[in-house]
């Protein structure tokens, strides 16, 4: 979730570690895959009803919960990305780690609860308690959608590479097919698995992350006699950058518009991720307002602990390898894990490097398996049940109706996924997942508090934030070197970037909660305040929550 992958790079140190230990990982793959949708068939047999396909029937426990709320928040990008930000930045790629699990304290102490206890199965749910139903549903559903596409997209096309490269395909028909089979796959779990198959796969998921990354944190941490003083202090020593490397300032600091652009990421990563809608479904499928507060407990305990081990991990990586192997390998660094894995099992050409390299890259590729099937169903949930059902159907629609529906949005988000996907498969997609954090952020988070806390917010405020956050994140997106004047930009051999910062959370944000509050100010329309008294008691308490 922090660097995304770099799609223009290659991963010759990985691929050539994989050389003739290949089939291992296509096995290791291969289980991984057939045992997921077995999971999934086996999960669907049990979808009857509409309760069941968006939210599990509300049968999972808090543990349960917990650990699938893991996996659909450690995506790829996070695993692999914290440690190559770490493992060239150090104390400022740490900051990653403590940025993450500090978002997560916020999104689910502030928002999961009272989410959970006033919605069913979206957040337009929340929304459309005390507003007008068809405009603030459609609004919520096409955020929800953008969202979730392009957060997709990254997530898609960076499969496509890890596995392409490590399965030593080189042919662009290859890659688009490697992009195409995630979308497959993930279209299989949604459609037949519902919200019971894809919590599955995260469960498993998250289990086999925690199990890979505790397994290189402990080969690590042994490699140096468990002193974290003597692995910081090679770490220093490896980045060329002595002291340097484990004080502030090596990334962030250097001029005005690096600090400027920290602050905007930080608004955004810590903003953005209480309004990731793939993130905050999760909470609709436990029975009881105590289930949801016991599944925040287990998600903090273990989610806190993968982002400490991610810290070992990037300092690791520093510390058995040059900067150079691992910005040859990929400029951002998101193959330092991958590289760490392979040089602590004996290094390339060795039977125990090529197993641990094999071991993570199946972990990774499992991570994005279950982070796109969380996408999907957030984003064809949104469609099915606040376009379809309450919108184009005026909620007329029966529980079979709607989940054909979803299932069908299903099919045809995977396609445009797969078809984005393949078009993106030598871009840098850093645009890509600012956009998606910047419109959760701009355009979801503010609407979702206000309807929670603020008795006169109305209709044309959460329309306001919605398309006016949607609108300014997305073109501030598009006029940043993210997108041109840079070489690392989606198109660098062109310049039209008039706005300095990467993430544009430090002027969307702000902008999509004023939006909000005028919006409702300039309104002629009047809240409904036993509405909000209905909402609040059920926000706080879970009476009459579904």
């Amino acid at each position: 979730m922090s660097q995304p992958l770099n799609l223009a790079t290659r991963f010759p140190l990985a691929a050539e570690g994989a050389g003739e230990h290949r089939p291992l990982i296509i096995t290791l793959f291969a289980i991984f895959v057939v045992a997921t949708l077995v999971i999934t068939v086996w999960a669907g047999r049990q979808t009857r009803n509409a309760a069941d396909f968006y939210a599990g029937g509300r049968q999972f426990t808090g543990f349960q919960n917990g650990l699938a709320v893991s996996g659909d928040y450690m995506s790829a990008a996070s695993f692999l990305g914290i440690a190559g930000a770490i493992a060239l930045f150090g104390y400022d790629g740490f900051l990653y780690s403590i940025g993450f699990l500090v978002a997560w304290l916020v999104a689910l102490l502030l928002v999961a609860e009272p989410l959970r206890n006033s919605g069913r199965y979206t957040m337009g749910d929340v929304l459309a308690y005390r507003m007008r139903q068809r405009p603030v549903r459609t609004a919520a559903g096409a955020s929800t959608i953008v969202v979730s596409i392009f957060y997709l997209l990254a997530q898609m096309a960076g499969a496509g590479v890890l596995v392409s490269l490590l399965l030593g395909i080189t042919s662009d028909g290859g890659k688009v097919a490697i992009v195409a089979l995630v979308g497959v796959l993930m279209i299989v779990y949604v459609t037949i698995g519902g919200m019971k198959g894809t919590t599955w796969v995260q469960m498993v998921k998250a289990v086999l992350l925690i199990v890979g990354t505790v397994l290189i944190t402990v080969l690590i941490l042994w490699k140096f006699h468990f002193n974290v003083s003597e692995l910081l202090g090679k770490a220093a020593e490896n980045s060329g950058k002595g002291s340097a490397f484990l004080e502030p300032g090596l990334k962030y600091g250097a001029t005005a518009t690096s600090k400027l652009d920290f602050l905007s990421l930080g608004i955004a990563l810590v903003l953005g991720t209480a309004g990731l809608p793939h993130i905050l479904i999760r909470f609709y499928t436990v029975p009881t307002a105590k289930a949801a507060r016991k599944s925040v407990n287990w998600a903090i305990g273990i989610i806190g602990v993968f982002y400490l081990m991610t810290i070992v991990l990037g300092f690791g990586a520093a510390a058995l390898l040059k900067p150079k192997e691992i910005t040859d390998s990929n400029p951002a660094g998101n193959t330092a894990a991958p590289l760490a894995a392979l040089e602590i099992g004996g290094g390339s050409g060795s039977t125990g490097g090529a197993i641990l390299l094999a071991v993570i890259s199946a972990v990774a590729f499992a991570t994005i398996l279950a982070v796109v099937a969380g996408l999907t169903l957030a984003s064809s949930s949104s469609f099915a049940h606040d376009i379809y059902a309450n919108v184009i159907r005026k909620g007329k629609a029966t529980d079979k109706e709607e989940v054909r529906a979803a299932r069908w949005a299903t099919v045809a988000i995977g396609i445009v996924s797969i078809g984005l996907g393949a078009l993106a498969r030598d871009l840098n997609v850093a645009g890509l997942v600012a956009l998606a954090f910047a419109v959760a952020a701009s355009a979801n988070l503010p609407t979702i508090l206000y309807s929670l806390f603020w008795k006169r917010f109305t209709t044309q405020g959460a329309l306001w934030s919605i398309y006016g956050g949607l609108a300014s994140s997305v073109l501030l997106v598009l006029f940043s070197p993210v997108v041109s004047s840079k070489p690392s930009s989606m198109f660098p051999d062109v310049d039209f970037a008039w706005f300095p910062l990467e993430n544009p959370g430090l002027i969307s944000i702000p902008l999509g909660f004023l939006l909000g509050i005028l919006g409702t100010l300039l309104s002629k329309d009047e809240p409904d305040k036993g509405k909000y008294a209905e909402l609040e008691v059920r926000s706080l308490t879970g009476t009459g929550a579904h």
